[in-house]
């Protein structure tokens, strides 16, 4: 692969792998991606290396677990000194440029007494000096970026360099923004937003994108190939498409997921049952939600998907009008998934749930892939490691320590194996709510297991295929205790793998 092949990397927030029609989803329609799928690789069996949006983008731009780079729960910066692949290919010659969400610094509540961030939303939102002295104090390479513009918040309050493009097209939506904020929005999962569609986050990131490869194409960069990383906040709650994506899904016509009744049961899990009542988790994660709220929740989040689709159908023109395409690799993905009515259940948390574990991932890249669909395991951690052996970055060059995989033998083969299995961890710490959570799970290609700290000799086994809604746990199961045993033996392993290395030993001279 040549070193010149621009790099297209589009992620969203909570978008679950079958939120997408071709994932065989009946009422969600994703043309975009449909294409995109159409000309490239899809993996089914796509996951997370932790289901936090924090450590988990921080664990794509490293190729590290959450133990290793530092950043192992929501609130904890990305150490900078941590080396991400994009820094890689700065030094090689490429332009690197963020638009929308990255993540790596803490948005709203911190969890260490010291640490600042320059993501931290209420800064930049709080006046336009602030907002100004956050723009002025951002450096620059940012993680390897060298030109960058932040969204940071969720739905319609949102902040960053959004702000600035606001001032031109409409300022007093601005003004709303910063009334909305003060509201504790982030505790509802779903409202309705009165931000017009032409000026929610999604359609700035959108026009930044396709005004980036314009000025790219001009020349405005010289000869140097890109790296452009689009993020989009949505889906992620709370959920509040605006315009015609409002009601564009109707509650009714939803398909509610085939264990739905089972929450009797979740109530009864040991890990789940007595944290259920946890006034954070009623908010903001694992929420409970009758059959009217996941099917409004559910139809508001396909209304953001669909917002998100026309965005990225936009950009993909872009390239081909532009003469771009042949040219450049395009990955999208998502940082985690959503319960989304699975187990009476929506949002997020820690769990055994396999709706926020498992994400959408197509790769499309010119030369290498055809068009196909692939079960076998990737993880998020396999995708700085790929896309810099793709582009031929001597190994030597690359982040130490990387620990996901080249994928590049399933790209050309969709299959090929390249995992034995997808080691995930997952710690939520939260000391205001008493909540302080350590779990670990595997997957392989027959079954998904999981453990947590607080409840020795107990665990989560589902078999993949023939319980893909994870109704049966296993674990008990007598004809199922070597299975057990062989799981749980891989997990130790597997975990003894990822954990840190840092600090660095000296050698002895």
């Amino acid at each position: 692969m040549t070193k010149n092949m621009n790099i297209l990397f589009i992620m969203t927030d909570q978008h679950r792998a079958d939120h997408m029609s071709c994932a065989g989803n009946s009422v969600l329609k994703t043309p975009s991606l449909d294409k995109l799928a159409s000309e490239g690789i899809r993996f089914t069996s796509a996951y997370v290396a932790n289901p936090i949006c924090m450590p988990n983008r921080s664990s794509i731009f490293t190729g590290l677990y959450p133990n290793m780079h530092g950043a192992r729960t929501a609130g904890m910066n990305l150490p900078m000194d941590v080396p991400t692949f994009t820094e890689t290919l700065l030094n090689e010659g490429y332009h690197t440029i963020q638009i929308g969400k990255l993540h790596l610094q803490f948005m709203l509540q911190k969890m260490v007494k010291e640490a600042r961030s320059f993501e931290l939303a209420a800064q930049w939102m709080r006046t336009d000096d602030g907002h100004a002295k956050m723009k002025e104090q951002l450096p620059i390479p940012y993680y390897g970026f060298q030109e960058v513009e932040l969204v940071m918040g969720h739905g319609d309050v949102c902040c960053g360099h959004y702000f600035d493009w606001l001032k031109e097209k409409s300022p007093e939506i601005i003004e709303a923004i910063r009334k909305k904020a003060q509201q504790r929005f982030y505790t509802k999962p779903m409202y309705e937003t009165d931000i017009p569609e032409e000026y929610y986050p999604t359609s700035y990131i959108t026009e930044s994108s396709m005004n980036f490869l314009d000025r790219y194409a001009k020349g405005d960069y010289g000869e140097k190939p890109f790296f452009l990383n689009i993020s989009y906040p949505d889906p992620h709650h709370p959920v509040c498409p605006p315009g015609i994506y409002k009601d564009m899904y109707k509650p009714e016509d939803i398909v509610l997921p085939e264990n739905f009744n089972d929450l009797e049961n979740i109530k009864k899990h040991p890990l789940l049952g007595e944290r259920l009542n946890n006034p954070f988790f009623r908010a903001m994660v694992l929420r409970i939600a009758d059959e009217e709220e996941v099917r409004k929740f559910t139809a508001g989040t396909y209304g953001s998907i669909s917002m998100i689709d026309d965005g990225i159908g936009k950009i993909l023109d872009k390239l081909e009008i532009l003469g771009l395409a042949e040219n450049t690799m395009i990955i999208y993905t998502s940082d985690h998934g959503d319960n989304m009515g699975e187990h009476g259940l929506i949002l997020k948390g820690p769990s055994p749930c396999k709706g926020v574990l498992n994400v959408p991932m197509i790769w499309k890249v010119p030369g290498i892939t055809n068009p196909n669909i692939s079960d076998s395991l990737v993880s998020s951690l396999d995708i700085s490691k790929t896309i810099l052996n793709l582009v031929s970055v001597n190994e030597k060059k690359q982040p130490p320590d990387m620990l996901g995989v080249d994928i590049t033998p399933v790209l050309k083969d969709p299959n090929a194996k390249v995992r034995e299995c997808c080691f995930i961890e997952h710690d939520e710490e939260l000391d205001n709510f008493n909540l302080k959570v350590r779990l670990r799970h595997l997957v392989t290609e027959d079954y998904k297991l999981t453990v947590a700290a607080s409840f020795p000799n107990y665990g989560d086994l589902y078999h993949r295929k023939n319980d893909p809604w994870e109704l049966k746990n296993l674990w008990y199961d007598e004809n199922y205790k070597e299975i057990r045993n062989q799981m749980t033996n891989k997990l130790l392993w597997e975990n003894l793998k990822a954990q840190s290395r840092y600090p660095k030993r000296l050698a002895l001279s």
